[in-house]
């Protein structure tokens, strides 16, 4: 079996990178199954492949049989389980591809939560479904999907009826986004597995499809193939999924939404800017600990460790892929203790009181509140200035009169599709003079990035301080 990921992303060798895979040489890697090859059969700054192969062990599948089925003895050697993908190819991708799969490139860090065009075609997919199926998995996931369909030749003991297509996948997302889709659908088309699914499967389901599988239109029949039809474990994993979908629905991605933004906003470096005015703004305030709502992957809470001012840090997120990802990003486990002991990373919502949040001096809220619909900003505004009542508060968010000065945004698009509103100058300032008066807080306003002198900054932000503070 064969999988492939190619980019056209400039240079397209930036692609070993992010894979984590050189591609000047051949890698071999053993498996309990067999043995996996990465190379690449192209890599120029034009465009670059890496392919995967998996070669199996068909004496290993024989021993690892839980029954023989009907076809005999015949049966266990002749069958298409060496050639199709299955779940030995994500087993593969999750074992040769880990760090990729977890959004991590020490050299390529911000490419990685960048998405770029990518690739990926797999040779050779078993579907029970036929294409109507494998397109209703695949295309809500913004893939433009291509196939081409096999005939067997000769019948072939010990398979029900299922279609075999070679299946190209192409759009533009991150590369942690492709493999975790791959390894969640690859075994739901084939509907097999080769091993044992207990408990620890939904766990695995949940954290790998976190942020697109709740809003899937067909999570019911991903989990059931997903778990092998063990319904038990379906519902669990159900009711989990709608219990996301209800409580986070539109903070379950937020490196998607951060690199989704970022590279839009990349040419004039509008993602540091607001991070390096933000800070600015809680060094000024006297802060000594704070809070960032909604931390994302930790690229301010990095900026405020690095600030001794910042005596205790605690960054909040409500994905817990995004504070793994923080984890790693700063490198908690190998910190030095004294600075290990400044910052926490807690799993928490922005729309629900928490204990936790009360008493810091300052908070960080950057690009989150448009991502709320209105009851959820009203929930959060109650959580925010009401419960938590930080002394001061940096929020930021896009300015919508800002949007026709971006080349690539079409007329009334948002900066990302997951928006629910972006405010306008005078919107925002409304908004921030309500909140302020009913929580007693006085806001400040200050601009981020270049100020264009007819619509204004790209970013607007807002610096609310506690009335009854002495200043």
């Amino acid at each position: 079996m064969l999988l492939t990921i190619s980019t056209t992303h400039n240079p397209a060798t930036d692609l070993g990178y992010l894979l984590h895979k050189n591609p000047a040489r051949v890698q071999s890697f053993d498996l309990t199954f067999g043995r996996g090859h990465v190379f690449y059969p192209e890599a120029s700054a034009e465009r670059c492949t890496a392919a995967l192969l998996l070669d199996i062990d068909a004496v290993h599948l024989v021993r690892g049989r839980q029954h023989g089925g009907d076809s005999g003895p015949l049966g266990q050697y002749v069958n298409d389980r060496p050639y199709v993908a299955s779940s030995f190819l994500s087993v593969a991708i999750s074992s040769v591809f880990r760090s990729a799969m977890g959004g991590r490139s020490t050299e390529r860090a911000e490419l990685a939560n960048t998405p770029i065009p990518i690739e990926a075609r797999i040779a050779v997919v078993r579907c029970r479904g036929g294409e109507p199926f494998l397109r209703r998995l695949l295309e809500p996931l913004g893939y433009t999907v291509t196939v081409e369909h096999h005939e067997l030749v000769g019948p072939l003991p010990n398979i029900r009826t299922a279609v075999y297509f070679t299946v190209t996948l192409a759009g533009t997302k991150r590369v942690a986004e492709v493999l975790s889709h791959l390894y969640v659908l690859i075994p739901v088309l084939d509907d097999e597995k080769h091993y044992w699914v207990g408990d620890d499967e939904v766990e695995k389901l949940l954290r790998v499809g976190e942020g697109w599988l709740a809003a899937h239109p067909e999570r019911e029949m991903i989990a059931q193939r997903y778990l092998k039809h063990r319904h038990s474990l379906v519902r669990d994993a159900i009711a989990r999924l709608i219990a996301d979908d209800d409580s986070a629905d539109d903070e379950t991605a937020p490196a998607a939404r951060d690199a989704e933004e970022a590279g839009l906003e990349r040419p004039i470096s509008l993602h540091e800017q607001r991070l390096t005015a933000v800070l600015a703004a809680l060094r000024t305030s006297g802060a000594t600990s704070v809070v960032d709502f909604g931390c994302g992957e930790g690229k301010l809470l990095r900026l405020l460790l690095d600030d001794t001012q910042f005596t205790r840090i605690v960054g909040m997120d409500v994905s817990h892929r995004a504070l793994e990802a923080a984890a790693d990003r700063m490198r908690l486990e190998r910190m030095p203790e004294k600075r290990r002991a400044r910052i926490e990373l807690l799993h928490g919502s922005l729309t629900y009181r928490d204990a936790r949040l009360a008493g810091f001096d300052g908070a960080a809220v950057v690009e989150v509140i448009e991502h709320l619909d209105a009851p959820r900003l009203s929930a959060f505004e109650r959580v925010v200035f009401q419960f938590a009542r930080p002394r001061t508060i940096v929020l930021t968010t896009p300015n919508a009169e800002y949007n026709v000065r971006w080349p690539t945004l079409p007329a009334g698009r948002f900066r990302h599709r997951d928006h629910r509103f972006e405010w306008t100058r005078a919107q925002f300032q409304e908004w921030s003079a309500s909140v302020g008066e009913r929580f007693g807080y006085d806001a400040v306003f200050e601009a981020v990035g270049p100020v264009d002198p007819e619509v204004g900054p790209p970013t607007q932000m807002v610096v609310f301080t506690r009335q009854d503070v002495d200043g």
